[in-house]
């Protein structure tokens, strides 16, 4: 790692240096997808996607109600109206048929146009695609495979960000694969969206960076970022995917007699950006936080409101039935608890963190 950062350093080439293409190369190769196209952060990386799609006023874009913000935030940025789709209880992930119900909705309603579906691959599973191809499919939408936690999970053979139309991730230094500060990427097979995304990514370059074609953005990873990336991705690939399934395996196994652990339905593989349990309510879930926090044990609450009672996002649902309010994710919201989830957990750690769990649970 000091290496590669003093390699970028005294190399002078701050901006889009060699590292940056080489590491693009490397995630496309892994990934399995033409191309692969790294940006600011993991946010830009989801607008740029629908920069490319031209969404804008009038559109409808479905996004889970048990999310980060941004999956969400970008859709307003763009002028388009985020519509909230319930999750599954036991994947945390888009609900097939709640989302169908959503797009009928907004059909009947006809003030929108239906454009994309940005599916979550929500702490590191990933979504449902098969049954989300299949609504996308009958609606004419896109997939926006929104893979920031994803990066490194699987179903049936194939990796996430490989899944949507376009699909993104993040870097930021929780992920899977993380740098040393903020980093994204975009991957698509379809030539003709590759090159606008190169283009809105540096101002909406056209032929060189001073013929400007368009609007964009200053979106550009960072030489030395690339460079972090390309021995973290190597160490991921290595070992540390193996070993996060490992510890994912043991807290499982330690825990799963007394709370409801994670679910990994049969053909997906999780990169397990967090290790989420569901209590029975906030009651028994905030108690346990306490608890644990009491024996030095860190755990963190992903996410604690759902995306139709942020404030910000306070008129989108207002035209929307209350069966539209996804009660799944309000619940979830209420009851999940991730514990402590990283490749270099000892088995002792392990141990220990499952044991203070099940002595304030029992």
């Amino acid at each position: 790692m000091d290496q590669a950062i003093l390699e970028t350093v005294s190399s002078g080439a701050y901006i889009m240096g060699a590292p940056v293409r080489e590491l693009e190369r490397q995630l496309a190769a892994y990934v399995g997808v033409r191309h692969c196209l790294t940006c600011a952060n993991g946010t830009d990386a989801l607008t740029l996607a629908l920069k490319t799609w031209g969404v804008g006023p009038g559109d409808a874009v479905f996004v889970p109600d048990f999310t980060f913000f941004s999956s969400a935030e970008v859709v307003a940025l763009e002028g388009a109206t985020p519509v909230f789709v319930d999750v599954r209880e036991d994947t945390f992930n888009l609900d097939p048929a709640d989302l169908e119900r959503a797009v009928q909705a907004i059909l009947r309603e006809g003030k929108l146009t239906p454009r994309v579906i940005i599916a979550v691959d929500l702490f590191g599973l990933p979504a449902n695609y098969p049954e989300i191809r299949t609504v996308a499919d009958r609606y004419g939408l896109y997939i926006l495979e929104d893979g920031a936690q994803g990066f490194g999970g699987t179903f049936r053979g194939k990796r996430a960000c490989g899944f949507g139309d376009i699909s993104t991730t993040s870097f930021f230094p929780a992920k899977p694969v993380g740098c040393y500060g903020d980093g994204g990427a975009v991957f698509t097979d379809h030539d003709e969206w590759a090159a606008l995304i190169d283009s809105y990514r540096v101002h909406g370059k056209g032929a060189f960076k001073y013929d400007n074609v368009r609007i964009g953005l200053n979106s550009r990873l960072d030489t030395v970022q690339a460079a972090i990336l390309q021995v973290k991705l190597k160490a991921f690939e290595a070992y540390e995917l193996e070993a996060v399934n490992l510890a994912a395996a043991q807290y499982t196994a330690l825990l799963k007699d007394v709370v409801a652990t994670p679910s990994l339905p049969e053909g997906f593989g999780s990169s397990w950006a967090q290790y989420t349990l569901r209590l029975k309510d906030k009651t028994q879930r905030d108690s346990l936080q306490a608890a644990l926090k009491a024996d030095g044990v860190p755990s963190m609450i992903y996410y604690p409101k759902p995306m139709h009672l942020q404030t910000a996002f306070a008129s989108c649902h207002s035209e929307q039935s209350e069966e539209s309010l996804c009660p799944v994710a309000t619940s979830l919201c209420d009851r999940v608890l991730s514990l402590p989830m990283h490749p270099y957990l000892t088995e002792e750690q392990i141990r220990s963190v499952a044991k203070a769990v099940r002595n304030h649970l029992s």
